[in-house]
């Protein structure tokens, strides 16, 4: 009886301390520096993370969303929804050689409802997400306002483009490219200091779009040579070491593989997007990585040719 007190108590402790390190550190989850910065006791380089270079995307033809519901149908009950994701990441398209930042952002929301129904462990990290998408709107807001002399009006949520606002939609937070070349005009983005810029900002959101593209290839492969499938916390652990973990601290990067430890099986993943086996997941999945693919693929492009990837 002593033997199993002990041990319930030294689980206890165990799982309290890893709460605590968690609530410690989610502040830091969206990347904060670079990989320039490693090579200290708290951030040691991670070289062997190095990310490749994504092969520049022509768009191609998008899924007719008229004759999508056989693959893509909305989910009653849940928050996430595929089928409206594919539409905001769709939309954010539209401009060419752009990305719109008003369906941008929706398609964010979309992906906060994923993450946040992966548990609660996992809601400590998106609730860092959703302000880096409530930052963005409220620049756009207060530019807007600014430029009309008058005060950016309460946004309680953040989530959801208020009906009012034009600033994501006919002013300098129309697109990435407006965004970045305003902000640059007007001496916000800091190139040697951390600053609220949406550039910066943006920048966060991308690498985090990067993590769950990957989770999502990792989801649709098939099974190992043993007929093994990965689970999804090997899936998020390894795509987190690839787009996350070169730059985040090391601390950061302990407290990640608890995270991913918690995450609920693949079962649950693919009720998510409305299947209940693996080969009817694959295709819905690929569509929702090829339109991921498409945005980042943009995103980074702009982004490199202002020298933006790697701001503080």
């Amino acid at each position: 009886m002593v033997f199993l007190r002990r041990t319930l108590l030294s689980r206890f402790m165990l799982l309290s301390a890893m709460l605590v390190l968690l609530l410690f550190v989610s502040s830091f989850w969206l990347p904060q520096g670079g990989v320039r910065d490693c090579g200290s006791a708290w951030q040691p380089c991670l070289s062997f993370f190095s990310q490749k270079p994504e092969t520049p995307l022509v768009p191609g033809e998008w899924v007719d969303l008229d004759q999508a519901p056989p693959l893509l149908k909305d989910c009653p009950g849940q928050s996430f929804q595929a089928r409206l994701l594919l539409q905001y990441l769709k939309s954010s398209m539209e401009d060419g050689d752009d990305v719109l930042l008003e369906p941008y952002l929706r398609s964010w929301d979309q992906l906060l409802n994923f993450m946040e129904s992966l548990g609660t462990m996992v809601g400590f990290f998106s609730q860092k997400v959703k302000e880096k998408v409530v930052l963005i709107r409220a620049l756009s807001l207060k530019l807007s306002a600014e430029d009309h002399g008058k005060r950016s009006p309460p946004d309680p949520s953040g989530l959801q483009t208020p009906a009012g606002s034009s600033g994501l939609k006919h002013g300098a937070y129309h697109s990435v490219r407006s965004m970045v070349e305003a902000e640059l005009k007007g001496g916000v983005v800091n190139f040697s200091r951390r600053t609220d810029s949406g550039c910066r900002t943006l920048l966060r959101l991308h690498r985090s779009l990067l993590w769950l593209k990957l989770m999502l290839e990792g989801l649709a492969e098939g099974p190992d040579v043993d007929g093994r499938y990965k689970t999804p916390g090997e899936l998020s652990r390894d795509a987190y070491r690839v787009a996350l973990a070169p730059h985040h601290p090391w601390m950061l990067r302990q407290a990640a593989e608890f995270v991913f430890l918690a995450l609920p099986d693949r079962r649950h993943f693919l009720q998510l997007v409305c299947v209940q086996s693996q080969r009817d997941a694959a295709p819905v999945l690929r569509i929702i990585i090829h339109a991921l693919k498409l945005v980042h693929t943009q995103t980074q492009r702009i982004l490199s040719e202002h020298k933006m990837l790697e701001l503080p």
